[in-house]
């Protein structure tokens, strides 16, 4: 049997043939002759490296073997602990030279074991200790090193290892916020020339930060994952080279790698919702200046991290989670933070930005008050919430949206930390006493203070208010002529039957082509004439919008190009069961997101609307679904009848018309929703009257 280290998962094989995993499976059904399992369970099988190689090369199917493709091989059936090693060797790599990592390649085995044993000694304290590596895996990295930067390792490092991305509720920082909170911790105050992120992950929101900073100024991370801790100490030499850098390994709140620094500037995207963080053992920590946060709070225990690092006049922006403003339990540490004038800001973004997507979370901003000096009296709550929307009309302006809330949330802060009066912007941002927020609840969501005044005058109301009467007749009468869905005939005593097939069966035939939407394995970046081109997500279908995604938010494998006439459906069943559509001229050139199915007919044998109808008919989902807590859908399992071209177009036209009809009722329902909302607010801020009632 071949070592572990020879032989292939079905994933590993899509990934080195470049195809996707559908692919292969219907490679093992097709091709009598495609190499049989030689290890692995029933369930998920493995195959002889060399036989694959074999078989793909004659069929001209092996691409060129790339410095990646080696890494991944010599990575295959390592430890973890070997994975972290050659993260540490890389991260020392990162912070040679282009022509020292030219030579690196050239050393022989006992030279390369030697510059390992150097980077790892020269980790430090929480450094993951030495490792026997094998120099044919050292050389591995050095090489794709050489040829594509030392990002690319961690790229590879990834698809290696099994932990779950969101372990103890970490997360990436999209760029988007990290360009944001980088802005916000440079900027409205004394000049910049040291920072910290407590919790730097991959080090993508300390890199932004640094970015910015001046030739030597000190940049200092903490991250409790070895390989992570390693990704950020390369991301940081690679993106700014001329700073100081010093990445430590640890948990920062039980073990803090930094005691008794103070920086300038602290920025932090901590782990949400672990209750795990250390209560216990932390209860008499002397940075708990504003009170012990409750087991509940480790958010309150990361801000108040964050402000014991700070130096006199130093600011902190930390992304967290909305509960943090108004949880009972914390509201005696956010009244103390008031009260000694260290909260400067708390901004509600819009949701969508990160994870978790469904909610907009908060960026608070703090400061570490001068001595004899006040503290800030007011305290700045922005709402935020609605920017990135307000200039999507197609869903596809993600990045013009995100610029404009980049330099919107950063001239408010600027405007409120300079030395003129801040103006309030009504419905969006208030400069509040912090007196006022000192009451019973101590609730510092931004919402619940600056929209208590109108966001709109009166005129302004009351033709926003006929402008929607009028949209909503009009969704009214298209609702009605779409619910004229035409003449239909009884069947008779009996439902009619018909022969029928599987989808996978017809794309066999070759009536169709069935693809699914993936996310990629590692963050390689789609070709260029794709790099632009809104994602078609799950829930753009459910919601019946236009594409909204954006590829570098979600990467994708294999990127499908969208055309007129595919049959899109959602990979998740719901308790409504899926979602689907005929994509027309707004979804053509769009790609395909992750979760959705494409089934592409062939329109001398199919029509469309035809076959989006059947295969989204109730009972058709039931039996292809499987899962017991959630429901997925196997496309090739969804049957559909074997009808001439011509009865199709009579059932597709009648689908069509449902489709229709759905449509116009969810528009017509939208409609009602925002006129109602729009005069609920307008008679309650007295910007509308009723009829009958008169000005005193």
């Amino acid at each position: 049997m071949a070592s572990q280290s020879e032989q292939l998962t079905a994933a590993e094989i899509s990934r080195l043939a470049g195809v996707t995993r559908a692919t292969v499976s219907n490679w093992r059904r097709r091709h009598p002759d495609f190499p049989q399992p030689s290890g692995g369970t029933e369930a998920s099988p493995s195959y002889d490296r060399r036989r694959i190689e074999a078989w793909l090369a004659a069929r001209g199917r092996l691409p060129a073997r790339s410095s990646r493709d080696d890494l991944r091989a010599h990575l295959h059936g390592r430890t973890p602990c070997e994975a972290g090693a050659v993260a540490l060797f890389t991260a020392h790599l990162a912070g040679l030279d282009a022509r020292k990592r030219a030579q690196t390649a050239t050393l022989d085995d006992d030279e390369l074991t030697a510059m390992y044993t150097q980077a790892v000694s020269s980790t430090g304290p929480g450094g993951s200790g030495h490792v026997d590596v094998p120099a044919t895996l050292l050389r591995s990295a050095a090489d794709v090193t050489h040829e594509e930067g030392p990002l690319a390792v961690f790229d590879v490092l990834e698809e290696h290892t099994d932990a779950p991305l969101g372990i103890r509720g970490t997360h990436l920082t999209p760029e988007v916020l990290a360009d944001l909170m980088a802005g916000l911790a440079t900027s409205g105050g004394p000049r910049v020339r040291s920072v910290l992120d407590p919790a730097c992950g991959s080090g993508r929101l300390l890199a932004a930060t640094a970015a910015a900073l001046t030739p030597g100024a000190g940049v200092h991370g903490q991250e409790y994952r070895p390989v992570t801790a390693a990704q950020a100490k390369t991301r940081l030499a690679e993106t700014a080279p001329k700073v100081s850098v010093d990445v430590r390994t640890g948990d920062s709140l039980r073990h803090d790698a930094f005691p008794g620094l103070h920086v300038d500037a602290v920025v932090c995207n901590p782990p949400y919702g672990d209750r795990d963080w250390g209560h216990d053992e932390l209860a008499l920590d002397t940075r708990w200046a504003y009170g012990v946060p409750p087991r509940s709070e480790p958010e309150l225990a990361w801000v108040q991290h964050a402000l014991a690092h700070l130096a006199e006049g130093g600011h902190a922006v930390l992304l967290l989670p909305p509960a943090t403003a108004s949880r009972s339990s914390g509201r005696r540490i956010r009244a103390e933070l008031l009260r000694q004038g260290a909260l400067c800001a708390i901004i509600a973004l819009p949701p969508g930005l990160a994870v978790p997507h469904h909610i907009g979370l908060h960026l608070w901003i703090l400061r570490r008050s001068e001595a004899g000096r006040p503290g800030q009296d007011r305290v700045l709550l922005m709402d935020a919430s609605d920017e990135a929307a307000a200039d999507e009309p197609s869903g596809q302006g993600r990045t013009s949206d995100t610029g404009r809330l980049h330099a919107t949330v950063l001239s408010t802060w600027q405007a409120f930390v300079a030395p003129t009066e801040f103006t309030e912007v009504p419905g969006t941002a208030r400069a509040v006493p912090t007196i006022d927020l000192l009451d019973d609840l101590v609730d510092l969501s931004p919402a619940r203070h600056v929209r208590t005044a109108p966001m709109v005058t009166p005129d302004a109301a009351l033709r926003d208010v006929l402008e929607l009467a009028e949209r909503l007749k009009a969704d009214v009468a298209a609702l009605t002529e779409a619910s004229e869905i035409g003449p239909l005939a009884s069947a008779g005593e009996a439902s009619r039957t018909w022969r029928s097939a599987t989808v996978a069966d017809l794309a066999r035939g070759g009536a169709l082509a069935v693809h699914r939407g993936t996310r990629a394995a590692s963050a390689d970046t789609p070709p260029t004439d794709l790099a632009d081109r809104p994602v078609l997500r799950a829930r753009d279908l459910l919601g019946g919008t236009r594409a909204g995604g954006d590829t570098r938010e979600t990467r994708l494998a294999d990127p499908v190009v969208i055309e007129a006439g595919d049959v899109l459906i959602t990979q998740v069943v719901g308790p409504q069961g899926v979602a689907t559509r005929v994509a027309g001229d707004d979804d053509a050139g769009c790609l395909l997101g992750n979760g959705v199915f494409l089934l592409r007919p062939d329109p001398a044998r199919l029509n469309p609307w035809f076959l989006a109808g059947f295969v989204s008919a109730p009972d058709n989902v039931s039996q292809a679904t499987t899962g017991s807590s959630t429901h997925q859908l196997v496309a090739s399992r969804l049957r559909v009848p074997l009808l001439p071209l011509d009865e199709q177009t009579a059932y597709g036209q009648a689908f069509r018309k449902l489709h229709d009809l759905r449509a116009s009722a969810r528009n017509a329902a939208t409609c009602a929703d925002e006129m109602a909302d729009l005069m609920a607010t307008a008679l309650s801020s007295g910007a509308l009257l009723p009829h009958g009632a008169e000005l005193p």
